[in-house]
C-alpha cells in the first residue's frame, strides 16, 4: 500500500476517507499496519499454544483426518498382486500417489 501511495495513488477506505501522503494519513496507515501485524502475531501465538496442548494428548497426529482407513489401504496394497497401480487406483478411488507413498513407507524398516 505504501508503494501505491508513494506513486500518487489515493486509497479510499470506507468510513475513514482517502489515504494520501499527508502526515495524518501516514499515521493512520501505520497504526492500521501495526494492529494488523499484532493480530497476526496473536493468531500464530494462540495456534501454537493450542498445538502444544494437543501434542500432550495420546494419539495426537498433526494435520487433517485420514481420508482412507488402514483397512482400505491394506486392501489396495493387496490388490497390487494382480493389478497395476493405475487399475487399483480406479477400483478403490485411492490416488496413485497415496498408494505409492504407502508402498514406500512399507518398504522402509
Amino acid at each position: 500500500m505504501n508503494d501505491f501511495i508513494n506513486r500518487g495513488v489515493r486509497v479510499h477506505i470506507q468510513n475513514i476517507g482517502s489515504m494520501d501522503n499527508t502526515a495524518t494519513s501516514r499515521l493512520i496507515r501505520n497504526i492500521f499496519f501495526t494492529f494488523a501485524e499484532f493480530e497476526r502475531d496473536m493468531i500464530v501465538e494462540r495456534t501454537e499454544e493450542g498445538k502444544d496442548i494437543a501434542r500432550q494428548k495420546i494419539g495426537f497426529r498433526e494435520g487433517g483426518p485420514r481420508k482412507f482407513s488402514k483397512l482400505q489401504i491394506d486392501h489396495a496394497i493387496d490388490l497390487l498382486d494382480k493389478n497395476t497401480i493405475k487399475q487399483v487406483s480406479r477400483m478403490t478411488r485411492i490416488s496413485e500417489s497415496t498408494i505409492k507413498r504407502e508402498l514406500k513407507k512399507r518398504r522402509l524398516p
